[in-house]
């Protein structure tokens, strides 16, 4: 692929997303004056393919506030701090909020949280949009022609792709396909299970009709492999979803990325999470952000500003200060191979200096005036110091950056194809395919010791290395691990996917997210595993049955 040139489609599908909100009403009118010149009237419309483009970049931005936007509390922050791997612990500075974070950390929240909340109305706006935008092709109030089957293939896949995540989150949601509904119109539920075969269905139809390109015109679009991707993703967990495992039609849809041949591993793994990665060969499907473009609290992805500390400021020479706040939990951290790149690469550690090599000291508490040297231990989610917590740096954090960042955000990419096709080949007994295929991703990590990377297919199978049990000021114990099936690949799970949002799922389909402890968590329900409908929604819909346990 062209960097530059899918660099600049970047540019232009998020420039074409910001100002498409204004085109979808006067589209949404079916009555105009002739001589208002300030509207398009359908008759005098012919879009081009930037003009598709930019039609269908209002419900794709719908998964920058679903994914990261609005407060934060979407999809990336509640997979990761109701999980073992990262915790938003209370500060010096603050990051109380109320004890969502806490709660969230626990395993206590409620209908009330704006964690349901964001991920719910998010969800339910793309797909309103996907609708709203179906409706006017089908009636012509947008008059394509030129490859509108395409086109409404892929708004049904975006809205599927929504429908995960009410699917993943929710279980029980109603299926709205139709924008035209009569007034006062609510919608009856469905079924995790019916929600599933839906978004199969949906998938399964549209697959063959989307874009086969991988470029510039396709790039942050689901094109067939993204849809692939999804569709993999969605047999992954299907026995979560509903009681029955599907590993071989997983294995399948990994395998029509796999044998694309447009996607492979990039040589270094933090060249997929660099500021300009839109021309990454690894990423499958990204959600495009841009500081320019994505700048408001709405949509700015601002993970530097959540994780570091506000003397971080002189490291970076940013513009604003940073927050200080999510930091990795420790037992995570000590199940990394100390020579695996990862545990470096990854994780902000150790002493911290300015942009100009001066030694960094803390302004707070207990530390006002010490070496800031970020430590891996974290007292408990209640209380820390500004010290305390391995801090995430994943993302590159460009200099002088802004309170949002320019780095995509790749929801699905080749490795994850891999280590989803190596998961599916190890629970239907291929453990030596299993091992082959992670072995394959771990070859990049091990630049000191090579011979690390390999894994077999016996150690695949073996427990996992985290250390399950409370582990704070208040209270140390130790849980017994011999009963997750397949540890070893969750840990390997772990290692390569950290801080991309996806460990709640990981640890649900494991059996893990419910039943151990950690830091400041113990099992609070098996229920658990969904988030409550929120009490808004249960408001405005007599029809929708609150989640079991809420």
């Amino acid at each position: 692929m062209n960097h530059q040139k899918i660099f600049k489609m970047k540019k232009r599908y998020l420039f074409f997303a910001a100002v498409t909100a204004g085109l979808m009403a006067i589209y949404s009118c079916t009555k105009l004056n002739d001589k208002d010149y300030a509207t398009i009237v359908s008759s005098q419309f012919s879009p081009t393919s930037k003009d598709v483009a930019a039609l269908v970049g209002v419900p794709y931005t719908n998964w920058r506030t679903l994914e990261l936007g609005r407060s934060a509390n979407a999809i990336w922050r509640t997979n990761e701090i109701s999980a073992d791997e990262t915790v938003i612990p209370a500060r010096p500075n603050g990051w109380v909020d109320g004890g969502i974070y806490r709660r969230m950390h626990e395993h206590k929240w409620t209908a009330d949280e704006d964690n349901s909340f964001q991920i719910w109305t998010n969800a339910f706006s793309g797909i309103t949009n996907c609708n709203r935008l179906l409706y006017q092709l089908d009636n012509n109030l947008i008059p394509v022609t030129t490859g509108k089957d395409q086109l409404e293939a892929e708004l049904k896949v975006l809205r599927a792709s929504f429908y995960y995540a009410l699917c993943d989150f929710f279980g029980n949601v109603p299926i709205i396909t139709k924008f035209d509904v009569p007034a006062g119109y609510l919608p009856t539920q469905s079924t995790r299970a019916q929600v599933y075969a839906f978004i199969i269905s949906e998938l399964t139809t549209n697959i063959p009709l989307l874009s086969k390109l991988n470029d510039g015109t396709t790039y942050g679009r689901f094109n067939q492999w993204a849809a692939n991707a999804l569709l993999a993703k969605m047999y992954l967990n299907a026995g979560v979803y509903t009681g029955t495992p599907d590993w071989a039609n997983c294995i399948k849809a990994c395998d029509q990325v796999i044998n694309s041949g447009l996607y492979s591993l990039e040589s270094v793994q933090s060249n997929v999470f660099a500021t300009n990665n839109s021309g990454s060969k690894e990423i499958v499907f990204a959600i495009p952000f841009d500081n320019i473009y994505t700048a408001d609290g709405a949509t700015a992805w601002t993970l530097h500003m959540e994780t570091l500390e506000p003397e971080n400021q002189a490291t970076y020479n940013f513009q604003n200060s940073p927050w200080g706040g999510i930091c990795a939990i420790p037992q995570f951290i000590n199940t990394f191979d100390p020579d695996d790149n990862r545990l470096k690469a990854n994780w902000i550690q150790g002493q911290q200096y300015t942009a100009s090599g001066s030694v960094l000291m803390g302004t707070m508490d207990k530390f006002n005036g010490k070496p800031l040297s970020y430590v891996n231990e974290v007292p408990g989610v209640d209380s820390t110091q500004e010290v305390h917590g391995f801090r995430l740096g994943k993302y590159q954090i460009q200099n002088a950056e802004l309170v949002g960042m320019s780095n995509d955000f790749p929801l699905f990419r080749y490795a994850d194809i891999l280590m989803m096709k190596a998961e599916a080949s190890l629970r239907s007994g291929d453990a030596a395919t299993a091992a082959s295929l992670v072995t394959q991703v771990r070859q990049r990590d091990f630049t000191t010791n090579p011979s690390k990377a390999t894994v077999t297919a016996a150690q695949l199978q073996a427990n996992t290395s985290y250390d399950y049990g409370l582990r704070n000021h208040l209270s140390t114990t130790h849980e017994s691990v011999s009963d997750i099936q397949y540890g070893r690949m969750l840990d390997e799970l772990g290692w390569e996917f950290a801080q991309e949002g996806r460990r709640r799922q990981d640890l649900i389909r494991f059996g893990v997210f419910t039943s151990k402890s950690w830091l400041s968590h113990s099992p609070n329900g098996a229920y658990r595993t969904l988030l409550p409908i929120p009490t808004s929604a249960m408001h405005t819909n007599s029809n929708l049955k609150q989640n079991t346990g809420y």
